[in-house]
This record gives structure tokens, C-alpha cells and sequence, in this order.
């Protein structure tokens, strides 16, 4: 069995981590490592995850001194990373137990290198709200119009792409697939079936959509060198986009 490695960046999130860590230790496939980087809580989480780490040697806490954002600390998780696959978990957000087992599955049997799932959006009693579909594939000039992956959905097989980080920029995780679907000309694959849970919080940064839509447009200029009005008619059609979405949900 193939080792997976698990990054889950953590901050001041003592109220989640315990069941997310458990949504993993949960799964039906065994062969994972948990990154645990701490990004310098000053609640209880760090004395959660000690505890935990102690219980299963197969999760390994990260402690950074100061907090350096989500980018830096996943970028901590993978540097550290030894497992063929790399997946993506939130402290907050959770797995369902068949996650790894379906997800490693699909790949073997279309030789996939990166793949994404759909997955439940939940409330902060972990009720679902509603269900994000993902298209069945995605190359990147398709990823270019609108990020469908949720990073929690995420595997890759770093044999196919080669090691990578995170650039320090919003919106990380999109970036990241733009930069590996550009840079190795994969097409990304998805799964139909929620493998996870998404919780969708009052206070989320990924909720304010006006600095969410100037984090893409900076990705378009700084990252994919595009011209200011390339990047804005991209941003219209990821607006409008998005927009369809809601009406139709």
C-alpha cells in the first residue's frame, strides 16, 4: 500500500481540530501520515494535537514558532511530506471514511495523477447545506475560467508531477493547481461522490467574494502573466460564472 501524506495547517482552532484529525484516523485506508502544522495557535489546539499524536505515531505535529499563514505552513507539511501521495485537510473540514480507499482507487484505475472530489458544504453543527459538484475533468485552460477544486478533495501523485509548494500569495491552493496543470499539461480528474465535508463559518475569509475576486485577478497578473484586461474579462466570466451557480443551485 502506498503511504499517503496528509497537510493539515492549523490555527486557533481548538473548537475543530479533534474531529477533523478523527475524520482521518477514520479512514478505511490505513497507509496515511498526518502533518499536523501548528502556525502558532494561542488557544489550546497545539495541547489537542500533542494528545492526539501520542494515541496514533502516524500523526506527527509541526509546531511553528509564529504565525506565518496557511502557505507557509502547508509548505512546512510538505517539505516533510515522504508519501507518494500528497492529500489536502483543513482543520476544520472533515473526510468521509471511504475517502482515501474510493480516491486511490479511481486513480490506479485511470492512471491518474491529480484528482479532485465533490463534496458537502455543512454548517457549524456539521448539517449539510448543500452539495458542490465537480466537473469530471478539468485541463487548465478549463481551471482558468473558475477554481472548482476544494483543496479538503485534493490527491496527487507526486511521482507524476514532481515535488512542488505553495506560492505565498491568496487563494493558494489555486494557484497551485494552475501552476502544476500549466507546467506538466495534466488534466485534472474528478469524482462525483461527496468524499468530504466543507464547513462553511460566519467568518470566513473565503466567504468575503469582492477580496476573493482581487485575490484571482492578482493570480492572473502576478502568476500567470496576463495582461490587465485578459485578467479582467477572465475575472467577468468567473463572476458571472459563479453567479449562474447560485441562481441554478
Amino acid at each position: 500500500m502506498d503511504l499517503v501524506s496528509i497537510i493539515m495547517p492549523c490555527y486557533n482552532m481548538e473548537a475543530y481540530v479533534a474531529q477533523s484529525i478523527a475524520s482521518v484516523r477514520a479512514q478505511t485506508y490505513t497507509e496515511w501520515e498526518l502533518l499536523v502544522v501548528d502556525d502558532g495557535s494561542t488557544d489550546g489546539s497545539r495541547k489537542i494535537v500533542t494528545e492526539l499524536a501520542k494515541a496514533d505515531t502516524r500523526i506527527q505535529p509541526i509546531f511553528l514558532e509564529t504565525n506565518s499563514g496557511i502557505a507557509a505552513a502547508r509548505n512546512a507539511g510538505l517539505h516533510r511530506a515522504v508519501g507518494r501521495y500528497l492529500a489536502f485537510l483543513d482543520s476544520d473540514d472533515l473526510w468521509e471514511p471511504c475517502k482515501l480507499a474510493v480516491q486511490l482507487t479511481f486513480m490506479k484505475e485511470r492512471d491518474a495523477a491529480f484528482t479532485y472530489s465533490s463534496y458537502y458544504r455543512v454548517d457549524e453543527s456539521f448539517n449539510v447545506i448543500d452539495t458542490k459538484k465537480v466537473p469530471a475533468q478539468l485541463s487548465y485552460p478549463e481551471l482558468l475560467k473558475k477554481n472548482e477544486i476544494g483543496c479538503l478533495s485534493v490527491i496527487i501523485d507526486r511521482q507524476k508531477t514532481g515535488d512542488f509548494q505553495m506560492p505565498d500569495i491568496r487563494h493558494e491552493d489555486y494557484a497551485t493547481w494552475l501552476f502544476l496543470l500549466r507546467t506538466t499539461g495534466l488534466t485534472a480528474c474528478g469524482i462525483q461522490q461527496p468524499l468530504a465535508r466543507y464547513l462553511v463559518r460566519g467568518g470566513s475569509v473565503s466567504r468575503n467574494k469582492g477580496k476573493s475576486m482581487a485575490w484571482v485577478y492578482r493570480i492572473y497578473r502576478s502568476q500567470e502573466g496576463m495582461s490587465p484586461l485578459t485578467a479582467a474579462l477572465y475575472l467577468l466570466r468567473w463572476f458571472f460564472k459563479d453567479l449562474g451557480q447560485r441562481v441554478f443551485r
